[in-house]
């Protein structure tokens, strides 16, 4: 695997190691040891895995205290325009971005620690995309940001996506307190 340092400490891009030949691919997702070689060292605890039409938009959700969630995400079929946002109010880049895309012939997979909001734009009709998480989900814990916050300014490309009545109504950056 190689893993690769964002601009935002703790945020790290893994591209696995691929083998190709005439029968397809191989390769691991996940490797305990290999993570733990660089300091990620969480329990994960629950895969979840959602499946969703081109221009949908799903985000940017996180969990709360002391249910707060570290993720691994990545595409199995499919392709996003994935990011995650800063929310750890200590952080010197509190409230900014990361975005990249993930899809299934990149394979490449997003390590997001604890106190980040994270969502995707699907780019593709009938993409998968695997959320391996840290904690169990929890309804109480759980919180969003506005998608398109102009505080943050996140660049999605797209007028009118197809968003849940959660998202629709998520607060705004400015009106919203960290608990990370």
């Amino acid at each position: 695997m190689e893993l690769i340092e964002t601009k935002i400490k703790g945020l790290v891009v893994i591209q696995p190691k691929v083998f190709e030949d005439a029968r397809g691919y191989f390769f691991e997702p996940y490797n305990k040891k290999v993570l733990a070689g660089i300091g990620i060292n969480d329990d994960f605890q629950q895969d979840n895995q959602s499946m969703s039409q081109k221009g949908v938009l799903r985000g940017l959700h996180f969990q709360n205290p002391p249910h707060a969630q570290s993720k691994l995400v990545r595409v199995i079929q499919g392709a996003v325009w994935d990011v995650a946002v800063d929310i750890r109010k200590n952080s010197p880049t509190y409230g900014q971005y990361y975005g990249l895309e993930l899809n299934e012939k990149n394979k490449t997979i997003l390590y997001i620690p604890e106190g980040f909001a994270h969502g995707f734009k699907t780019l593709e009709d009938d993409t998968v995309f695997l959320y391996k998480c840290s904690a169990l989900y929890n309804k109480a814990a759980e919180d969003s940001i506005y998608w398109n916050d102009p505080d943050i300014g996140i660049p999605w490309d797209i007028k009118d996506p197809i968003l849940s009545e959660k998202d629709k109504t998520a607060k705004l950056f400015k009106d919203f307190k960290s608990q990370f």
